[in-house]
C-alpha cells in the first residue's frame, strides 16, 4: 500500500530575455490532495493557482514519482498487464488518465 504524501516538481527554462520557472507542489491531506502551482516569467509577478481534489476523485491516482516506481517494477517483472490505466494529474493540475 504505497501513497504519495508530498511531491514537488520544478521546471526552469533559461530563455532570454524572459527565463521561466514553474513549480508544482502537491500535498496529501485527510480530505484529499492540494495542488499549488506557481509560474514566474522573467521579472513579472508570479502567477499562483491552487486546486483541491477529494479522496473519492483521486482514488487510485498515480503521481509522477509513483509512476516511475511502477515502471521499474514492471520492467523488473518483465510483464505488462493489458489496459493498465490510472487516474493522474497533468502538468496543468487537472485530473486526467495515464495509460501504459
Amino acid at each position: 500500500q504505497l501513497e504519495t504524501l508530498e511531491q514537488e516538481e520544478q521546471e526552469c527554462l533559461e530563455l532570454r530575455p524572459h527565463p521561466t520557472e514553474k513549480t508544482t507542489h502537491i500535498v496529501s491531506h485527510e480530505h484529499g490532495m492540494t495542488v499549488m502551482m506557481t509560474l514566474q516569467e522573467g521579472e513579472a509577478e508570479p502567477q499562483c493557482q491552487g486546486f483541491s481534489y477529494s479522496r473519492a476523485r483521486l482514488r487510485g491516482v498515480l503521481l509522477e514519482g509513483a509512476s516511475l516506481l511502477l515502471l521499474r517494477v514492471l520492467a523488473r517483472r518483465q510483464t505488462m498487464p493489458p489496459d493498465l490505466v490510472f487516474p493522474a494529474i497533468n502538468t496543468e493540475g487537472d485530473l486526467c488518465t495515464s495509460s501504459y
